[in-house]
């Protein structure tokens, strides 16, 4: 009988960047593994900690205050840069949210100090004089082609985030603020390292995404089994209808 697949999830700074219910995302994994019968197997990196690019199929970052951010900015160009960049050249999947996201680019200019980015996705990000981007956000994705997909979440930034031209929108605004709430998008994808302001959390709103991140991940050629999803379907259109749709 063969040896059934198990999901490794790395959480970069899970104790300084977690503040948008990043835990939640971390259990919709496991629990949607659990459920088909997936082994699924956690760890932690944390500031002044190595990071082992072979170590995980998906690598997380989430949200934090700036103070702790900044501190894991700085971190993760000295130390963690050069694994991530290499975890995502073989393929791994990088999924950061919202502070997470920023860390992915050229780098955060936060007051009088730039902060690094991993160089993972053409971006940057300014702290802007304007008021914060506050409230339900829905996209429209497409991850597979000529499958059209929505996420919905919450986004609360003051960063806005300009994509360059090697950029590549994780999705269209339909409703919400998005990057900058200026351009109409949100978020970045460059293969399978992946960006977005979207929390409060992600995933328990869009199982779908959930399941397209552990396929990828583990690099399934056939869809996953179905799950009786429909209190996450009622999550979903819950969280379409808080923002308007």
């Amino acid at each position: 009988m063969p040896e059934r697949p198990s999901l490794r999830v790395c959480a970069l700074y899970p104790d300084l960047m977690n503040i948008y219910a990043d835990r939640g995302n971390l259990l919709m994994l496991e629990r949607r593994c659990r459920w088909r019968g997936l082994g699924f197997v956690l760890s932690g990196v944390g500031v002044d900690d190595e990071l082992d690019p072979q170590a995980a199929d998906l690598f997380y970052i989430g949200g934090g205050q700036d103070r702790d951010q900044a501190l894991c900015a700085r971190d993760l160009a000295r130390r963690k840069r050069a694994p991530l960049q290499a975890a995502a050249s073989r393929g791994a999947v990088v999924l950061a949210v919202c502070g997470g996201y920023q860390l992915l680019g050229h780098s955060y200019q936060m007051g009088d100090e730039t902060l690094p980015g991993a160089e993972l996705l053409d971006l940057s990000t300014v702290r802007s004089d304007g008021p914060r981007l506050i409230g339900n956000v829905a996209i429209e994705v497409t991850l597979e082609p000529g499958v059209p997909r929505t996420l919905a979440g919450f986004e609360n930034h003051g960063g806005r985030t300009h994509l360059g031209a090697d950029a590549t929108p994780l999705g269209r605004v339909l409703k919400g603020y998005g990057n900058n709430g200026v351009d109409h998008y949100e978020g970045a994808r460059a293969g399978n390292v992946i960006g977005t302001y979207l929390h409060g959390p992600l995933l328990p709103k869009n199982a779908w995404f959930a399941d397209w991140l552990i396929r990828t991940a583990l690099g399934l050629p056939e869809p996953l089994a179905e799950l009786d999803d429909q209190l996450e379907r009622l999550a979903h259109a819950d969280a379409l209808r808080a923002a308007g749709l």
